[in-house]
């Protein structure tokens, strides 16, 4: 085992950091106040090669391995888990889902301009009636020959009205069950695709979050990825590496709020000394350091079996139960130990406990992470 981070890791972590720092911190209560999408940032992040990490050069991505992705997410979250939702979403789900399954000449259509930042994409499974278990696809694609008729509604969708390619998981063959579902790539200016109000979220506010609704929209049978019925597994393979990016979003809250927490505690003083000199102060902070390295570890590992190609099914699930509850305990502690001033927007952490709650529901609730694990821990 080698726990040091090579010289290119640390050179992507500095630049996160640096870029983190320099470009979405300034802005960052007004974006979230406003719900405005950082437009730009995602743009700059783009040019830096942030949103296509791991996707192949020849498609104009920089070919970087899940460690590097991991490094990068964790430094963009501790300052804008809004942005960092938007990365994640497009080389998690988007990038990676394409470039694994599509053809090629898919690939070539829709990859350089997403691992570029030009455009970025969003991933549609979530339906009203389809949360967590996503075999209930109600989104119907009717196969007509040549082409997909789509009906339906999808919810909850990061980069909704931003996007400019839409991975939409449809159910084709209702009697074949979850072996009927395809995998569809859309774009929004198709006839019959119309985007509904944004959400108003109580984190995350910055992220682009919308329903989708399809009305006798027509995607050629080209834009299906995989074989007939593939749509399913194809979500479910996503999803697994997805969950990493979102343990490294919630890995970068809660290293975020300890950071602000921890200076804060130097600098605040009480009964005649910093507050970190006591003990009641000294004892959250060791905690948070401890759960955030627990955490961090788990997030490597799950990134190095991805990038092993061993099976990282429960490595990513128990990466991101972990982490996720770490950023939500981390976030609360946070706010204490900054006090009044925690539950002002001024001093960040309030935000941050806010983010972190979604971290625990999206790419699959904890109570789902469990069942992956539990399965695996009970069959052996």
């Amino acid at each position: 085992m080698n726990f040091n981070l090579t010289e290119e890791h640390l050179m992507i972590q500095q630049a996160a950091r640096d870029f983190a720092q320099n470009e979405l911190l300034e802005g960052v209560i007004e974006r979230d106040e406003k719900q405005i999408f950082p437009a730009e940032q995602i743009k700059k992040m783009g040019q830096l090669g942030f949103m296509g990490m791991m996707v192949d050069p020849k498609y104009g991505g920089s070919g970087l391995d899940t460690i590097s992705y991991v490094i990068a997410m964790e430094e963009i979250s501790k300052v804008d888990a809004s942005a960092s939702v938007v990365m994640s979403v497009n080389n998690s789900l988007v990038c990676w889902g394409l470039q694994e399954f599509g053809t090629e000449e898919q690939k070539l259509k829709y990859l350089p301009g997403l691992a570029s930042g030009e455009i970025h994409g969003a991933f549609c499974l979530s339906e009203p009636e389809a949360g967590s278990d996503a075999t209930s696809q109600k989104t119907t694609a009717i196969d007509m020959g040549d082409h997909y008729l789509v009906n339906g509604t999808k919810n909850w969708i990061t980069n909704g009205n931003t996007a400019s390619v839409y991975l939409v998981i449809a159910q084709t063959h209702a009697e074949k069950k979850h072996k009927g579902i395809n995998a569809l790539i859309m774009t929004k200016d198709m006839p019959g695709f119309s985007v509904g109000p944004k959400e108003q979220k109580m984190g995350i506010r910055g992220s682009d979050t919308h329903s989708l609704m399809f009305n006798d929209v027509k995607v050629p049978k080209e834009n299906r990825i995989g074989e007939d019925g593939f749509g399913f597994k194809f979500a479910m393979k996503t999803l697994a590496g997805g969950r990493i990016g979102i343990a490294a979003q919630a890995l970068g809250i809660a290293s975020g709020a300890y950071e602000l927490a921890l200076k804060y505690s130097k600098e605040r003083k009480a009964f005649g000394t910093e507050i970190c000199n006591h003990q009641a102060i000294a004892f959250k902070l060791a905690d948070m350091a401890v759960n955030i390295e627990a955490a961090r570890h788990l997030c490597m590992k799950a990134a190095w079996d991805k990038d092993q190609h061993n099976n990282y099914d429960v490595s990513g699930a128990m990466a991101k139960l972990f982490a996720s509850q770490v950023a939500m305990d981390t976030a609360v502690e946070a706010v204490q130990i900054h006090g009044g001033n925690g539950y002002v927007k001024e001093y960040h952490v309030e935000r941050f406990m806010r983010d972190a709650k979604i971290t625990q529901i999206y790419e699959g609730t904890s109570e789902i992470q469990k069942i992956v694990i539990s399965r695996a821990v009970i069959a052996g």
